[in-house]
């Protein structure tokens, strides 16, 4: 029976997740967080949630070292540790189409919630996941962080602090397969799903490739699961494609 731990569980792909998992038979509890508020219900509560599981809500900044190691102590022990964790846009800043459009303060959101929360949680992690036959820390990234994959351009703080964001997980692969050799981690490429991350930019998502949040939740639990059997260090996307970094 599998306990998982999940980060930004309210959101679009989170809340999906969360769902997905509570209606699992092999899953036992689902410790979940969110942020601003929690959809569906209150704390503590699984409201809203077709669920079968155990779920333990707890409001948590992921961006502050205290609040994460707390979460993390209160969780104990967890075999998938998921952080849904994510922003493209905000009420006054969106991806840019050029340099000249480029804002300090909205880089700087950038990286506290794209990439800062991993490594904090991985700072932790380790002990929460070490005694798991298959430990798992994944975080979702997105296919416009790979370097090498970049040929349009553009929207510099999201691609920036994805791509940091997958240096800090690659860079934990390596640190762990030396001390928690048992661990996999990865970063999750979604596709692009519906949800008010991607609204404002799904008029060009080709026909058949803007995926429900649920179905984009099948899809990375499936490749979660097979995790345990591969390297880690991977980038990969929802059909299991490996993406270059």
């Amino acid at each position: 029976m599998l306990t998982v731990a999940i980060v930004g569980a309210s959101g679009g792909i989170g809340a999906a997740i969360l769902n997905e998992l509570a209606s699992r038979e092999d899953v036992q509890c689902i410790h979940a967080t969110y942020y601003h508020s929690l959809a569906g219900g209150s704390v503590g509560s699984a409201s809203g949630f077709a669920s079968n599981t155990d779920i333990r809500w707890s409001k948590l900044d992921a961006s502050s070292d205290e609040e994460v190691a707390l979460w993390l102590a209160s969780v104990g022990k967890a075999d998938w540790l998921i952080n849904c964790a994510g922003m493209l846009h905000d009420a006054t800043h969106g991806p840019e189409k050029s340099i000249s459009s480029f804002n300090s303060e909205h880089f700087h959101n950038s990286m506290s919630i794209n990439c800062l929360p991993t490594l904090l949680l991985g700072k932790y992690a380790r002990a929460v996941l070490r005694n798991s036959p298959c430990g798992v820390f994944a975080t979702v990234s997105a296919r416009v962080g790979s370097i090498s994959d970049n040929r349009l351009g553009g929207w510099y703080s999201y691609r920036a602090s994805k791509a940091a964001l997958n240096m800090a997980l690659k860079c934990l692969s390596i640190e762990w397969a030396r001390n928690a050799k048992s661990l996999r981690v990865a970063a999750l490429h979604p596709g692009t799903t519906d949800s008010r991350l991607s609204e404002p930019f799904q008029k060009n998502v080709p026909e058949g490739k803007l995926f429900s949040p649920e179905k984009t939740a099948r899809l990375l639990l499936e490749q979660i699961g097979k995790l345990h059997e591969s390297k880690s260090g991977t980038f990969i996307a929802y059909d299991g494609e490996e993406i270059p970094w």
